[in-house]
């Protein structure tokens, strides 16, 4: 679908909207009506932009929470280029799911769509795929510095503290506790930083 300006913006507002409804109500509350509501919009704009109803809207709210988890990290994710950088990059994940609370949205919506469907696995698969990616330009960045041990594979690292941060991250959201992601980061960071001495 090609859409003018007008419609680009108006269907950013629609999904903006329907990710504040889901923060605000809870995904299980979600319903188009409220959507509809909140955006002032009508049913037949709705369904204009998201002909497939509930579930197509879901998966655009789930894209935009997707890219607003690298968004928030930004800039330091983006300048992993000394051990203080990765410091500040650390605190920046904590306090963004400090700040955020058990509550994760892009969790809850992609609860509601099934994780087989080709959609729910391309939101999944962009978001680890750029951040795996951020890290790993990180990583050679410190290896090209002398920093890290230039033997490690950059990308396997950066999986393993993706893999990390999640799983950190879905503890936070089953216990409200922060320390298992704080042990993520800590120990990833760390790994790397003893890479050189263990060399």
């Amino acid at each position: 679908m090609t859409l003018t300006r007008k419609g680009i913006a108006t269907r950013q507002r629609i999904i903006e909207g329907a990710a504040a409804e889901i923060r605000g109500q809870g995904v299980f509350s979600f319903t188009l009506d409220a959507v509809m509501q909140r955006t002032a919009t009508s049913k037949s704009q709705l369904f204009h932009y998201f002909p497939d109803g509930k579930d197509e809207l879901l998966l655009a709210v789930a894209r935009h929470e997707a890219a607003g988890v690298i968004s928030d990290q930004q800039p330091e994710l983006g300048s992993l280029d000394s051990w203080s950088a990765w410091r500040s990059w650390r605190d920046k994940v904590v306090d963004r799911y400090r700040n955020q609370g058990p509550n994760c949205p892009l969790n809850a919506v992609m609860g509601q769509l099934r994780p087989t469907t080709e959609g729910a696995q391309a939101v999944v698969a962009e978001l680890l795929a750029q951040w795996q990616a951020e890290l790993t330009t990180g990583i050679r960045s410190m290896q090209s510095q002398g920093e890290i041990d230039a033997g490690l594979d950059a990308e396997r690292s950066a999986q393993a503290l993706v893999a990390g941060i999640q799983g950190g991250v879905l503890i936070h959201i089953t216990t409200g506790s922060l320390e298992h992601l704080k042990a993520a980061l800590d120990q990833g960071i760390e790994f790397l930083r003893n890479s050189v001495a263990k060399a």
